[in-house]
């Protein structure tokens, strides 16, 4: 049965979930290169999507290679480690891995075009979350009593931005400190 990536992100995982591990275990490999990432697999830059270019047990040549976790990210077997599709796609076009992270520039971790990634610190790419940790209605807002507060984090500190009488209003003051302290913000 042949499986495309829009089947699986749209939550049709054809394969049981991964495990959860480290990706510099697995992805920072230099005996992994471009040229034999090349000779197996093909990367559509404009899509994001990888094919296999060769015949494999559980594959034909021309099908989508990968499997979609419950979080989005897209991991491919390439020569018996598991790695993540962002980070073979950058590979793939740059000829070497990345020195950092790799973010996803619109937020969408399924979106492996090469345009929406970027080789990034990890504090870089933690500037750039876009959704809310828990309960809270929005990025950088909390509800404390009958008010709602915004606080930001830079420059190692929390910040406090204020009480507000609404979230919208609180979460107003949050991304605009975030474009002005948050360099990796493409909010």
């Amino acid at each position: 049965m042949q499986h495309t990536i829009s089947a699986v992100r749209r939550g049709g995982n054809p394969y049981s979930p991964l495990p959860t591990f480290s990706y510099e275990r697995y992805d920072n490999m230099s005996s992994l290169d471009s040229t034999r990432l090349r000779e197996v697999l093909v990367y559509c830059p404009s899509t994001g999507i990888f094919r296999w270019r060769v015949n494999r047990k559980a594959a034909r040549a021309g099908n989508v290679a990968g499997t979609v976790n419950g979080r989005g990210y897209c991991y491919i077997s390439f020569l018996g480690r598991l790695c993540t599709a962002h980070r073979l796609a950058w590979l793939y076009v740059h000829g070497e891995w990345p020195t950092g992270q790799i973010d996803h520039i619109n937020g969408c971790t399924s979106d492996n075009r090469i345009e929406n990634l970027r080789d990034v610190s990890r504090s870089t790419n933690g500037q750039n979350q876009r959704h809310p940790q828990g309960d809270n209605p929005f990025l950088g807002v909390s509800k404390v009593n009958n008010r709602w507060r915004a606080q930001i984090k830079f420059d190692g500190e929390n910040r406090h931005l204020g009480y507000f009488a609404t979230p919208e209003e609180a979460r107003d003051a949050y991304i605009n400190a975030k474009r002005a302290h948050h360099t990796g913000c493409t909010v």
